[in-house]
C-alpha cells in the first residue's frame, strides 16, 4: 500500500519536471546600441591620427545588466534584459566608428594599434540607465572625455580640453525595448557633439 501511495505521489513530480525540462523559464534577451553614423558636412577633413582608449565605466553601471532607477537612491537591473557588451565597449565601439565615419581625421585607431597618433581620446561612461517615472520613461547617457595631444613634451599642455556630455532622451514607450531605441538616440547625439567639439579643437593644429 505504501509503495502504491509514494508511486502515486512520484509520478507527477516526475511529469512536471520533464514538462519544466521541455519549457525553460523566460529566454534572456541581449541588446545593442542600433543608429546611422552621425552626418557632418561642410567641414574640411584634418590632417590627424585619432587614438582611443577604452572608455571606463562608472561603478553602478559596469555591468552588461540592463540598469534602472524607479525611485531615489534606488538601482535595480532587469533579470531577463541584458547588454550585449559592457557600457565602456559599447560606447568606445560606436565613438570609434562614427568618428572614423565623418570622414574628417586621417585614421581613428584602437589603442592596442602600433600605429602612430597625433591626439589620444580618454574617456569614462558615467551614467548609462534607464530612469522611471509616473509620467514616462527616459534613457539617461553621460559621457566625460579628455582630448590629449600625444607628442607635447610639455605635460602642462597636453590636455586640450575636457569636457561632460549628458542627454536625457525620452522612451517612445514603458519597456526595455523603447529604452533601447532612446538610448541609441542619446548615444547619437552626443557622439556627434563629441566629433564636433574634437574637430574644432584641433582644426587650427593642422
Amino acid at each position: 500500500m505504501k509503495k502504491i501511495f509514494f508511486l502515486l505521489i512520484g509520478l507527477p513530480l516526475i511529469l512536471i519536471a520533464c514538462i519544466n525540462l521541455k519549457n525553460p523559464g523566460d529566454k534572456v534577451e541581449f541588446y545593442t546600441l542600433e543608429y546611422n553614423p552621425p552626418v557632418i558636412s561642410d567641414l574640411k577633413p584634418l590632417s590627424h591620427i585619432i587614438r582611443l582608449d577604452r572608455f571606463s565605466v562608472s561603478p553602478i553601471y559596469n555591468t552588461d545588466r540592463i540598469i534602472y532607477r524607479d525611485g531615489s537612491f534606488k538601482r535595480d537591473t532587469y533579470f531577463y534584459h541584458k547588454w550585449r557588451a559592457n557600457p565602456g565597449d559599447l560606447v568606445t565601439y560606436f565613438l570609434a566608428r562614427d568618428i572614423r565615419a565623418s570622414g574628417l581625421f586621417s585614421a581613428v585607431i584602437e589603442n592596442d594599434s602600433k600605429l602612430p597618433s597625433s591626439y589620444l581620446v580618454e574617456g569614462s561612461v558615467d551614467e548609462f540607465y534607464e530612469r522611471d517615472a509616473e509620467d514616462k520613461w527616459e534613457a539617461v547617457l553621460s559621457i566625460g572625455i579628455t582630448l590629449m595631444a600625444e607628442r607635447e613634451p610639455d605635460i602642462s599642455k597636453r590636455v586640450i580640453f575636457q569636457k561632460t556630455y549628458r542627454v536625457a532622451e525620452p522612451c517612445s514607450q514603458k519597456n526595455p525595448r523603447a529604452l533601447i531605441e532612446a538610448m541609441s538616440t542619446a548615444m547619437s547625439k552626443i557622439s556627434s557633439d563629441i566629433i564636433k567639439d574634437i574637430y574644432h579643437s584641433l582644426e587650427n593644429r593642422d
